[in-house]
This record gives C-alpha cells, structure tokens and sequence, in this order.
C-alpha cells in the first residue's frame, strides 16, 4: 500500500486503494457533526452527548448499546474478523477489544474516518475504504469471524447479479475458515413490530415489508425460514437462529430456539427513535398471544444467523443502562454436561459486584437452610476469553428447570382461582420470613426470580423446594420480610396490567401494613431504582427526548377534530367565586382576540379580558404535555415569577419549563397587585408539546406525580 492511498489516524490504519474519490453515500450534516464528536471528545462522553442532542443518528451511531449484537461472540484474541459495512464503528470498538485484528470495508471515507478517530488507540484495526466488490479479491480467506450487522439485507446495491443474495453469500464464505462463523444480523419482515403500526426501517414506509416490497428497491429482509433457506441453498448445513430483542440495533435479550422469551418478558416495545409511529394494538399482549402459540420466530422483530458450527450461548441478558458499578451480562450455555448460567461484568468498575454477589451467596444459603427456599449454587470463577481459567471474575450459577413463581400466580388468576394465588402468596412470604433477624437479606426477591420446578422428586433438595435463581442485590443488613414482599408484589403488578384485578387491599392486610407503610416501601423502591441505574438515562427516557409521536388507533378513529379540541387552549376567569366552566372562553373564538403559531412552534397569545377579576387560569391543552413559558404579561408588564404569581398543576423540569401528567394541565395566574383597567390585555408566549401515553406512564411509575 503506497503512501497516496494510506491514511493513519492514531493507530487506525485507513486503505484507500480502492476509494473511488468521493462518498457516494452520505447521510448530510450530522456526519460532520460526528466527526466533530470522534474528533474532539472521549467515548466516555458519548453518553451524556447523545442525552443533549436528542437525536436519532447520534443515537444511532454512539450509543454504547449498540455493541450488545458482537459482544456476545466467543472471540478471542487468536481470531481475526472481517467487518462488511463499518459505518461509523459502532460495533468496531467491541470487535477490536475481542479479537487479535479486524478488518472493516466501508464505501464511505468520512464514516470510516469518524470510526477511526473514535477507536484511534486500537493498533489491530484496518479499514478498507471503497466498494465491496472491489475490496474483496484483495482480502485474505482466513477469518475466524465475518459480522455482517445491518448489510446483508443490501446486497442487491453490493452484488450486481440475479441472485445477488446467494451470491453475496457465496463470495463471503470464500473468506471464512473451515470453522469460522459468518454473524448475520437484520429485521425480520415480519417482526411484530411491522404489524402493530412501526415504519419500516430502510424505506421508512408502513407495511412494506409485509407486503414483499412493491415499490421495489435495493432493500430486502427476510423472515427465519427464508434466512435458513438462502443457507441451504449457499451449502450451509447448519443456520443457528438466534433473535435480538427488542431488536438487534438496540439489543438487551439475546433469545435462541433453545430459550425462547417467557410470557410477559416483552415488555420494551416502543422503539421509534427514528420517526413517528401508529400504535395498532399493545405488542406486549400480543407476544404474550404468540408465546403461547409457540409462533415467536416467525414475528421477532430481528434476527441474528449464525453460519458455522454450533455455539453454546442460549440466552443473552445485557444490564447496560445501569450505573457503570452494576453493568453486567447473563449468559446461558448449553454445555457437555449441561447448562450453566454465567454474570460476567461488562466493565471494571463491575468487578466488585460481581465478587460482592458470590461472597453474600453462603451467607444467603445458610439463611434458608432447612426453609424450602434454596438460594441458586453459585461459585466465583476467573475466566479468560480463551481459555476458561483465569482473568475477568464470572459468576457460575447451576441453572435450575421449572417455572417462575409469577408464571404459577399467573395461572391462578386467569383462571379465576383467587384463593389459589393467596396461597401461594401464604407460601412465599412464609418461606421468605425464615431467618428474618439475620444480619443479610435480598431485597430482589419477586415471584420471577424464584423457581418452582415441575416435578417436585427432581429437587436435589426436598419434593416441594423452590429455587431462588439470583441474589445479586443482597445487603448486609435486615430487611423486613414484609417490605420484600410488598415490593414483590408492586413490581409484580406493575409488569402487567391484567394483574391489576388483584386485590392489594387483601395482600397490604395479610402483610399487616397500612398506606402509609405502602407509600414509604415505594419511596425506598424509587431510590433503589435510582442506586441501580445512576445518573445515565434509560433508552425508553432517550426515546421520549427525541421525542417521535405514537398515534393510536383510538386516535384515528375519534377523527381530527377530537385531537384538535384537546389542543385548544381554554382561559378561565375568576371573578370572586372560583373557576368554573361557564366563566372561561377559547381565544380562537373571540372576534378580537389573536393567537398564532410561530415557525419555532412558539404559540403567541393576545387576548381581552375585562376587569374586575382576581385570577386567570390558561389550560394549553387538554391532554398531558410538557410547556415552556416564554413569558406572561399583562397590560403590556411582565408577570413576575417570584412569590405565587404564577402557580401550576406540573412539575418543574428547568426554567419557566413544566410537565404535566394530567389530562387537565393548567397555569393560573394571580392578579394581585396588577394593575386593571376596564378592558385588559393578557399576552403569553408559551411552547406546548404533548406527551405520549407511555411517558406518562413512566413518570407515574417513577413516583413522580
């Protein structure tokens, strides 16, 4: 490679052998802003950059979640891999922390130099920029490893052929070693997603994978079958189909045939980062429909297809969106002599959780000994990438079969057998009580993480033994076994809103607590919540900031002019007896009032008001929504702020800014000490934006109305 066609950024090696001069695939602006970013700040930043920005592609391109597809990936530093389509490196970093060298081709040079200044210390990266077919005669046919992550559904743009899916597949195979693995991962066409009312994700048009691509295009996505068929028909005679969730651009759940979702675990399913959505019906219910009917790959909204021989991961869980302390990865094997569940941390600062967990597990162990309720095996390992014996601390755990505590008082309750549920519930709080004076407690022990296994003669410890499968969050101290309890119970129910029919007056009475002790127990759960996690903020809270709009069916069917009575805004006057409905107005139906929206979307405001009143209420809508408050002013002088001039129903949330969970959102605004004329001018400058059903949900959730 001669010096005109090679570039060096850090320790990152560009080739521009085959680089045809310019990008013909740019995606505008925002990769000069990304470039700028790679440029100027560290990875550790990323996080707080993409919570400022609030947008998609840096999102997209940044976000350490991204890295959840290759991480799980039995790599070692004795491999090589090949990146087709690197992009903006979102998985190149991880790939190159795994593997002795990397490979990327990319037809872009400025995203191949935005992945180089964000990896420019990793010394076993090299980047081909140009176009894959003229890239590809030049690369070696020894790779452990070819990720294909987001490409393949492209191939027509790569391949200039009939079949230019085989073909793609054909030429890449050339590449691997006889026992490498090609990764594959892509939507599924029919993901569930797709039918509930999501754009698709390369056209951004509804139902077009659905309905096999009309409009044609360079695009095409398969579903699990037609991924196995292309295999076969390429001389692959085994496709390991493993499906990402809630997919594989964002993945925390990693599934496989051999460990397919359980009811109610899918649960994340708004995940339109990229543009507005309908909202047909709720995915959850309806995963819960096709878990039953045993139908979940057909309608995974991802896949990843593994090409090569078979792996031993079965079920991937990634708990990244933790405060850096608690980040770690579940992973389950399917091993020789059987399968084992295995805690890895996903950074140093993990380490000592990890360590944490097993020297409490004896302790715990000894707790319940004797009591029924068996605290899961567990033994601290170190073990290194490629050899299994030593380096990153892992936490071993015997996997237990059976079914979950939530699923039998599921079961219970569907079926009408409410004393059924009670007394299971008799029976977990009395096996959980045992050893409550004891100096060491788990405060995580919900119905979920306790097992009850099917055939009870199975139990290596007695006939009718259940099974506690994690005690990560144990503390050395006492913890009440009623406040376990009630937290089980309200995580139990905010699960799954079918379980609301539960009588928690019935469950508070059992427990011998009152509302009062409810409402501290949520509030002690709450910064449990904010321990866990730290400052970062989760993906569902980036999704809202971004802030793409979810359109229900109900909204479309009770027609425009509904949707836009809930946005007018409505004054109401008090005259010395309070606010009421027969003394307020709508500006826009004023003969002299004046009200419009300007380009940023500011609404300005200029009504008449007579005097003689003592306070004025504005409602901006009549729906919950976040407003900013440019400024109130009356008789051409600005309200003050101080003091309880100005006093709303939300929350505070930044300057003269405030949320709203409430379907009735109001400002009043007192008149006292203003001066009033017979006939009055109220101006306003306010910003109203709505918020969806699912962030209200949240912040109720969040304890924060």
């Amino acid at each position: 490679m001669s010096e005109t066609n090679r570039e060096e950024i850090g320790r990152i090696k560009l080739d521009l052998t085959h680089y045809p001069g310019e990008d013909y695939y740019c995606d505008g602006d925002v990769e000069d802003e990304l470039l700028d970013i790679a440029r100027n700040y560290a990875e550790v930043e990323y996080q707080r950059i993409i919570e400022e920005k609030k947008s998609w592609p840096i999102l997209y391109h940044l976000s350490a979640q991204r890295e959840n597809i290759v991480e799980w990936l039995p790599i070692t530093k004795n491999m090589k891999v090949l990146e087709v389509g690197s992009g903006c490196g979102a998985i190149t970093g991880a790939l190159s922390r795994k593997a002795g060298s990397v490979t990327c081709i990319d037809l872009s040079r400025k995203r191949s130099r935005i992945n180089a200044y964000r990896h420019m210390d990793a010394d076993n990266v090299t980047i081909h920029v140009g176009n894959f077919q003229d890239v590809e005669p030049d690369l070696p046919c020894d790779f452990d490893y070819i990720c294909l992550i987001g490409v393949f559904e492209y191939a027509q743009a790569y391949i200039q052929s009939e079949t230019p899916y085989e073909d793609f597949l054909k030429i890449i195979r050339k590449h691997v070693k006889k026992d490498g693995h090609i990764a594959i991962a892509i939507e599924n066409k029919f993901g569930l997603k797709y039918w509930a009312g999501c754009r698709e994700d390369h056209l951004g048009t509804y139902f077009s994978g659905l309905e096999d691509y009309p409009e044609g295009g360079v695009v095409r996505t398969f579903t699990a079958d037609g991924l196995r068929e292309l295999a076969a028909r390429c001389g692959f005679r085994r496709a390991q189909m493993y499906y990402p969730y809630p997919d594989y651009k964002f993945m925390t759940c990693l599934y496989s045939d051999d460990r397919l979702p359980r009811i109610g675990e899918l649960s994340s399913n708004l995940r339109n980062f990229d543009r507005d959505r309908l909202r047909l019906f709720d995915e959850k219910k309806v995963f819960d429909t096709i878990l039953r009917e045993r139908k979940f790959p057909l309608f995974s909204n991802s896949y990843m297809m593994i090409l090569g021989p078979e792996l031993e991961e079965r079920y991937v869980k990634y708990s990244g969106d933790r405060a850096p302390e608690f980040r770690i990865k579940t992973v389950l094997r399917q091993q020789p002599e059987g399968r084992v569940i295995e805690k890895y941390p996903l950074c140093g600062e993990a380490w000592p959780h990890i360590e944490r967990t097993a020297q409490l597990y004896d302790r715990l162990a000894g707790r319940y000994a004797g009591s029924g309720l068996n605290v899961n095996r567990c033994r601290l390992e170190r073990v290194d990438a490629e050899n299994r014996t030593a380096g990153t601390p892992c936490l071993r755990l015997e996997y237990v079969e059976g079914r979950t505590l939530a699923e039998l008082m599921d079961e219970r309750l569907a079926g009408g057998d409410v004393e059924g549920f009670h007394r299971l519930f008799a029976e977990y709080l009395r096996r959980i009580s045992v050893g409550g004076e004891e100096q060491i407690a788990d405060y995580d022990l919900i119905f979920a993480n306790i097992i009850v296994p099917e055939n009870g003669n199975n139990s290596r410890y007695g006939d009718n033994d259940w099974y506690v499968i994690d005690c990560e969050w144990s503390f050395e101290k006492v913890i009440e076994a009623k406040q376990i309890a009630f937290r089980a119970v309200y995580c139990y129910l905010l699960e799954d809103e079918k379980r609301n029919t539960l009588n928690l007056d019935l469950i508070l009475k059992t427990l011998g607590i009152d509302q009062s002790d409810a409402e501290q127990y949520r509030r002690q759960e709450m910064r449990f919540q904010n321990y866990v996690t730290g400052k970062n903020l989760s993906m569902d809270q980036i999704r809202e900031l971004i802030g793409q709009p979810v359109y229900t069916l109900e909204d479309f069917c009770a027609g425009q002019e509904t949707a836009a009575h809930r946005d007018r805004i409505q004054i109401y006057e008090d005259t010395g007896s309070g606010f009421s409905e027969e003394q307020s107005f709508f500006p826009e139906e004023g003969a002299g009032e004046q009200m419009h929206v300007t380009a940023e979307g500011m609404t300005e405001l200029a009504v008449t008001v007579s005097g003689g009143r003592s306070a004025l209420r504005i409602d901006p809508c009549s729906r919950p929504c976040v407003v900013y408050i440019r400024g109130i002013r009356w008789n051409g002088e600005p309200v003050p702020w101080k003091g309880r001039q100005i006093q709303t129903n939300g929350f505070s949330v930044g300057d003269n800014t405030y949320v709203f969970p409430t379907e009735d959102p109001g400002i009043t605004v007192s008149l006292a000490g203003m001066r009033q004329e017979k006939s009055n001018l109220l101006q306003m400058e306010m910003e109203v934006t709505g918020l969806p059903e699912e962030t209200v949900r949240h912040i109720r959730k969040r304890g924060l109305l």
